[in-house]
């Protein structure tokens, strides 16, 4: 199954909550608080779901709060994180955490996930000084995570950066506004804490076991 591509704003109200970062969704969640399509605003959430529905949707949440990865690439995470010694869950998120996309989005260079691929795949990110366009790449500790010099005069960057309060930055990572960079000082840990919706990660790991 490829990305995504359609509206976004179909994606928060199927779910009910707020996936896409964007800013105008919780006022259109505000008015249009029943799942999208002809029987939508009939059977609003009344409509029974099925233990495996219910288990898809969480996994669904996940996949789409992270920028709506490929079910493939999403799979690839999962099956690596079964692998390690650690809480399946806990190093899922910390995999999904360590995504180049992610720490962009979470320093504040961009507004949500999907802006944020756009800023990676576009050549304005480097790591340690190089150039990054995969915005699946992971970062490691140690690691610099800076927007190109010849981009820091990008309008929406300036915004977004201006806008992005310090304190909501999570603690593995560390911003330095004034030079449009950060640090990756940790490893991802109690991902859960900060995640923008709550996620049953049990759901997601007993849809994956039974597939």
């Amino acid at each position: 199954m490829g990305r995504y591509i359609g509206p976004w704003v179909k994606i928060d109200r199927r779910f009910g909550v707020v996936v896409s970062g964007k800013e105008s969704a919780p006022r259109i969640l505000g008015k249009r608080n029943f799942p999208p399509g002809q029987h939508g605003r009939k059977f609003g959430r009344r409509k029974r779901i099925s233990e495996y529905g219910l288990r898809l949707m969480e996994k669904q949440k996940l996949k789409f709060l992270y920028g709506g990865l490929r079910e493939s690439q999403f799979k690839r995470y999962f099956d690596e994180a079964t692998k390690a010694k650690e809480n399946t869950g806990e190093v899922f998120l910390q995999l999904l955490e360590r995504r180049l996309d992610n720490v962009v989005y979470r320093l504040g260079f961009a507004k949500n996930r999907r802006q944020a691929r756009q800023l990676v795949s576009h050549g304005h990110i480097l790591v340690n000084g190089k150039k990054v366009t995969i915005p699946s790449y992971r970062v490691d500790v140690g690691d610099i995570i800076e927007v190109k010099p010849k981009s820091r005069n990008i309008q929406f960057i300036q915004e977004n950066l201006e806008n992005k309060d310090p304190r909501s930055v999570p603690p593995w990572l560390e911003l330095d506004k004034q030079n449009f960079r950060g640090k990756v000082i940790d490893l991802p840990q109690n991902v859960q804490d900060y995640l923008e919706i709550p996620i049953n990660l049990q759901y997601i790991i007993e849809f994956y076991s039974k597939v």
